[in-house]
């Protein structure tokens, strides 16, 4: 945690990244399992940087898993599961992965259109919820700022949760961000990278520094 902020660096797909990202003050690694991604890191890579890894702080990121998707990642030893999906998918399949994961453990992460809020439905089914900036084409990763008056509205009506803010952010833009929307939880992927995948150990730093003085 940084100045009361907890921290996820996401899209990780090498070990020296992974450690950086550590040594900066991340609380959780998150990595990509979904193939569309530019990000994506294939399982069996993974295993193989796991025992270079924290215990506790790894985060699997996924698209609408099946079941036997999800049963890989949770037999991976992930400590987190982020999934994304549309807004309107069944919340049947949303509570099969509350079930298989269990709730603490669950971060979901629903695609939701201008105008559409997290739907009551899924509230109960997981303690953290991570809101990114709306792409009709695309789950995340669109290097774009989100709706940030959304997310404090979400956070206000339900304090009860975490709420995880995500999107374009960057050093340049993260005391703002953290200002307006009232997040103490930030998910940063591009804004910190020279390539898709590809962390700025350099950015990343300044990131960190930007969340130690966003007070000021």
């Amino acid at each position: 945690m940084i100045d009361g902020i907890r921290l996820k660096v996401c899209g990780l797909t090498t070990r020296a990244d992974a450690e950086f990202a550590g040594q900066a003050g991340a609380d959780y690694l998150g990595f990509n399992l979904h193939p569309a991604s530019p990000r994506y890191l294939p399982l069996g890579n993974f295993h193989a940087l796991a025992a270079h890894l924290p215990a506790g702080k790894n985060v699997a990121i996924a698209v609408e898993p099946t079941p036997e998707q999800l049963a890989e990642l949770i037999a991976a030893g992930f400590a987190y599961f982020q999934l994304h999906f549309r807004h309107d998918l069944p919340a049947a399949t949303v509570a099969t992965w509350s079930r298989m994961v269990g709730v603490a453990r669950l971060w979901l992460a629903p695609k939701l259109p201008p105008g559409i809020d997290v739907p009551p439905s899924l509230l109960a089914l997981a303690e953290s919820f991570l809101l990114d900036t709306f792409d009709p084409e695309i789950f995340g990763g669109t290097g774009r700022t989100g709706d940030w008056a959304k997310f404090a509205r979400h956070q206000k009506s339900h304090p009860e949760k975490t709420w995880i803010l995500s999107g374009g952010l960057n050093a340049e833009n993260i005391a703002g961000a953290l200002r307006q929307s009232g997040a103490r939880f930030v998910d940063v992927n591009s804004g910190i990278e020279s390539a898709p995948g590809v962390k700025d150990h350099a950015k990343l730093k300044s990131f960190a520094d930007h969340l130690r003085g966003w007070r000021v």
